[in-house]
C-alpha cells in the first residue's frame, strides 16, 4: 500500500464521522464496523519509506566546512597534526580555510595553495562562522546568465547603466529581497536581479612559506626603491635650490663691497653678502662668517655643490666666506677694491666647507 492509500483511508474515516450527525460524543469511542480489521491491515503492510519523497531537503550552508583563524596575528600550518611538524604555510587573522576532516584536536585544512593541519582551537567552526562572515569576508555576485543588466534602480524598468558578461564577479554592497546593490569594477554602482547572479563569501586565504618568502623580497625591493627615488628627489631638489642660489647672486656681481654692511645692491661684506643671498630663499644662516661656519653641516671640500660654502682663515680664525657656483668657482663680496667678485675655490687655502641645503 502506498501513501496516497494512507491518504485515502482517512479520507473515507472522515467522510463517514462527517456523514453521521446524529451520533452522539459516546459513538467516538466505539468502533465502526470493519474500520478496525481495515485500519489493523493498513498499518501492518504499510511501506514508510516511500514518504521521504514529501520531506525537504536540509539546504548545506557555504560556510559548513569552513573554518576562520582566531589568533592576534596568524597561525602555523604544519604538514603533520603536531607542533613539531613543518611549517607549510600560515594563515593570518580571520582568513579561512576548507576544513578537510578532525582528529585528536587538529583539524587538517586546505587554503589556497597550503594543505596542512591547524590546531582547531585557533579556527571558528560551525554556527560561529556564519556570524562573524559578513565582517570578516566579502560578498561577491558572479554572473550566471550570458549577459546582465546592471540597473540604476532596484526596479525592471529602471535605466539601464551597464552590461556585463556570464563569469563576471561583482563586489556585494547589500542583499535586498530580490535585487543586489553592486559595484562594478569601474567603480559605477547599480542593481541586478538576484536570480541572475550567485553568491558567495569570499575570504583571505592562506600564505605559503614560498608565497610569503617572494612578498617579503618585493616589498624590501619596494623599499629600496622608494628610498632611494626619495634620495634621488631629495638631491635634485637640493641641486635645484643650490643652482637658484648661484644665479641669483652671480645678478651682484660687480656690486661693492662695504665692511658691515648687506646691501646686494649698496654695500655689503662677505658674510652680509651670504645671509642676504639665502635669506631670498627662506633659509636663515647667522651674520657672520664664523658662527655661519659653525652652524652649517661640515662637508669635504670635494664634495662641494652649488650653493654650499667655503670658508677661508688666517692664524686659525676665519675671516673671510664665498659661496661655491660649481667648475671650482666661488662668489663672494671680495675687498674694497674687488667688490662682489669670481674666483677660484682655492685662490686661497680653503678652511671649512659647511652646506645649508643637505
Amino acid at each position: 500500500m502506498t501513501v496516497r492509500s494512507k491518504i485515502a483511508t482517512y479520507l473515507i474515516a472522515g467522510t463517514i464521522t462527517l456523514g453521521a450527525p446524529a451520533i452522539d460524543a459516546k459513538a467516538a469511542e466505539l468502533p465502526i464496523a470493519g474500520m478496525d480489521i481495515i485500519l489493523n491491515n493498513y498499518y501492518q503492510t504499510e511501506d514508510y519509506t516511500d514518504i521521504t519523497q514529501f520531506l525537504v531537503p536540509k539546504i548545506k550552508s557555504e560556510f559548513e566546512n569552513i573554518g576562520i583563524a582566531d589568533v592576534r596575528n596568524y597561525v602555523n600550518i604544519r604538514n603533520k597534526p603536531t607542533t613539531k611538524g613543518e611549517i607549510v604555510g600560515k594563515l593570518y587573522k580571520n582568513g579561512a580555510a576548507t576544513i578537510l576532516s578532525n582528529s585528536d584536536g587538529w583539524s587538517k585544512v586546505k587554503s589556497g595553495k597550503v594543505t596542512g593541519y591547524i590546531k582547531s582551537d585557533y579556527l571558528i567552526t560551525g554556527d560561529r562562522v556564519e556570524d562573524v562572515a559578513n565582517s570578516v569576508g566579502r560578498r561577491i555576485a558572479t554572473v550566471n546568465t550570458t549577459t546582465l543588466n546592471v540597473r540604476e534602480k532596484a526596479d525592471i524598468q529602471s535605466r539601464i547603466v551597464s552590461l556585463v558578461p556570464i563569469g563576471e564577479k561583482l563586489k556585494v554592497l547589500k542583499e535586498l529581497d530580490e535585487w543586489i546593490h553592486i559595484k562594478l569594477n569601474n567603480g559605477k554602482t547599480g542593481y541586478v536581479y538576484s536570480d541572475y547572479v550567485t553568491l558567495h563569501t569570499k575570504f583571505n586565504e592562506a600564505e605559503s612559506i614560498k608565497e610569503e618568502k617572494a612578498r617579503l623580497a618585493a616589498e624590501s625591493k619596494n623599499r629600496n626603491t622608494s628610498n632611494s627615488s626619495s634620495s634621488s628627489k631629495s638631491t635634485t631638489s637640493n641641486t635645484s635650490l643650490g643652482q637658484k642660489i648661484v644665479s641669483y647672486s652671480l645678478k651682484f656681481k660687480g656690486n661693492p663691497y662695504k665692511w658691515g654692511g648687506t646691501s646686494l645692491t649698496n654695500g655689503t661684506d662677505c658674510s652680509g653678502f651670504t645671509q642676504s643671498i639665502f635669506k631670498k630663499f627662506g633659509i636663515n644662516i647667522p651674520r657672520t662668517s664664523r658662527a655661519q661656519a659653525r652652524s652649517g653641516k661640515t662637508i669635504s671640500v670635494k664634495n662641494l655643490q652649488p650653493g654650499d660654502l667655503v670658508f677661508y682663515g688666517k692664524s686659525g680664525r676665519i675671516n673671510h666666506v664665498a659661496i661655491y657656483i660649481g667648475n671650482g668657482k666661488v662668489i663672494s663680496a671680495k675687498s674694497r677694491k674687488a667688490g662682489i667678485a669670481i674666483n677660484n675655490y682655492n685662490y686661497r687655502t680653503p678652511y671649512k666647507a659647511v652646506t645649508y641645503l643637505r
